[in-house]
């Protein structure tokens, strides 16, 4: 994967993160929609993680491949 592409996906899933902070009703964050929000917020959480992973295992390849 091209190292834009996943500077583009890290950026989304910021840009996700910081929308649904915005729908999370911080006085019941666990009743009605602010639920789904908490949800929305943790799957880019997760998908950056993953995306960072990738790109650290990539480093490791390219390192392996060189000697």
């Amino acid at each position: 994967m091209n190292k834009v592409l996943t500077v583009f996906l890290i950026l989304l899933a910021l840009a996700l993160i910081a929308y649904n902070v915005t729908l999370v009703d911080f006085s019941n964050p666990f009743q009605g929609d602010s639920t789904i929000a908490l949800i929305g917020i943790l799957a880019p959480l997760c998908a950056i993680v993953l995306l960072l992973i990738f790109v650290t295992s990539k480093k490791i390849d390219k390192k392996i491949k060189e000697d």
